[in-house]
């Protein structure tokens, strides 16, 4: 097991977006914070952990492993998150088509969100559960867009710092 003594130094942060860019920063908390109103909490951070793992976003696995370890989320979930479709016993019907949707949503590999992930999703949800879980995915890639820019250290925030 490494010390921290032989752990490598974090890298800088390559700019503070709430600093010099204040109003599209406040915006994003804004409709971050409207998203959240109509979504499950456990549901919301599995979402962003999700999106953040296929964005190779650290700064944003660090927040919402601790915020969903915080909300009483197990480590086991989180941890089958990059392998859900193998470990879909770990996850209700819900969660399910969300990390689909998700995983969808994302990467748009094929330009557009297939018909029967969309279908899966709207079978589950209902249609103003399944628009704010369309909203909280796409909340969460521009969140990550901003943390990958900005390179975000990751493991410094500490649950309930937002």
């Amino acid at each position: 097991m490494t010390t921290p003594d032989e752990r490598l130094a974090p890298h800088k942060p390559r700019i503070n977006l709430a600093e010099f860019a204040p109003d599209a920063y406040k915006a994003m908390i804004r409709l971050d914070a409207s998203v959240r109103r109509g979504i499950d909490p456990t549901l919301a951070e599995l979402i962003k952990i999700c999106a953040s793992q296929i964005n190779h976003c650290a700064f944003c696995l660090d927040m919402h492993t601790k915020d969903a370890l915080a909300a009483g989320e197990t480590v086991e979930r989180i941890v089958q998150l990059s392998a859900w479709e193998e470990s879909k016993h770990f996850y209700t019907a819900k969660e399910v088509a969300a990390l689909e949707l998700t995983e969808a949503i994302t990467v748009l590999t094929d330009g557009f969100v297939p018909d029967e992930v969309y279908a899966r999703a709207a079978e589950v949800f209902d249609e103003a559960e399944l628009a704010h879980v369309i909203a909280a995915i796409t909340v969460i890639n521009a969140w990550n867009r901003f943390g990958v820019a900005s390179r975000g250290v990751p493991g410094e925030y500490r649950p309930a710092q937002r």
